[in-house]
């Protein structure tokens, strides 16, 4: 999909190995996927790879990333996403965050305020919805729930085909596994979150889908109201997976925030 020299890495975090990809050039972004895993080099990534040095790193247990055994909670995972960029030596960057990926970019900022230039994130998880719930994926087929995720099912054919391939049912049963390992009890959430992101200044963008099944707008709205520094924007006639329904509309929000 892309003319950039895009670079494969792995790096050892915490006796795991981490895989990513890099492209473009610019100041540092790290983008973390959804729940689901990453797919690959998108649309999105070549529009942010422009202006941006883009790492696009597979979530412990995720992908091809190792699953470390004692990784039990999405804080555990931030901790090592943290180490991760300690790794790579870029120093202070900005970080966009989807879905499972944005609770574990919150996650980080509260250990660290000072790290991030500024933070997307993108029809995130990890606040307590005030109204409505989050959809309980495992009521569903791996196939069912992504499709949910788009407002616009040509979309979900156009990046995944007519009938997705095994390999990719597979992968997503597998990082599914790993979803429930760290965000099952309580599902898609952090309780003590809401009292520690108030100390986190970072200039916040929160990006959601206007018709969003899978997580209610309260979501998004929760951050907003306890990130201090924090504005929200509602794509329309877009889905749960805004990067990947609505790429340029995305990309033109993150470029001008960043």
């Amino acid at each position: 999909m892309s003319e950039l020299e895009i670079t494969n890495l792995k790096i050892k975090v915490a006796g795991n190995d981490i895989y990513l990809q890099r492209g473009g050039s610019g100041r540092p972004l790290i983008i973390l996927h959804n729940d689901m895993g990453g797919s690959g080099w998108l649309q999105l990534h070549n529009r942010l790879a422009r202006d941006f040095t883009v790492y696009l790193p597979s979530l412990p247990g995720y992908g091809k990333s190792g699953r470390p055994e004692w990784m039990r909670s999405v804080r555990d995972m931030a901790l090592v996403q943290n180490w991760l960029i300690k790794e790579l030596g870029i120093g202070s960057t900005n970080i966009l965050g989807i879905g499972i990926g944005a609770w574990v970019a919150a996650e980080m900022a509260t250990m660290c305020h000072d790290q991030f230039n500024s933070m997307a994130l993108v029809s995130p998880v990890g606040l307590q919805p005030k109204s409505g719930e989050i959809i309980d994926q495992f009521l569903l087929s791996a196939e069912e729930y992504v499709e949910l995720c788009f407002r616009d099912s040509s979309k979900f054919k156009e990046i995944f085909g007519p009938v997705p391939s095994d390999e990719q049912k597979e992968a997503w049963e597998l990082n599914r596994e790993m979803t429930v390992r760290v965000a099952w009890k309580p599902y898609m959430f952090n309780q003590s979150l809401p009292y520690l992101l108030p100390g986190v200044t970072t200039p916040t963008l929160i990006v959601s889908g206007s018709d969003d099944k899978v997580v209610p707008l309260s979501c998004s709205e929760h951050y907003r109201e306890v990130l201090p520094n924090s504005r929200l924007e509602v794509i329309k006639d877009c889905g749960h997976y805004v990067d990947m329904e609505k790429p340029n509309e995305l990309a033109q929000l993150l470029t001008s925030f960043f």
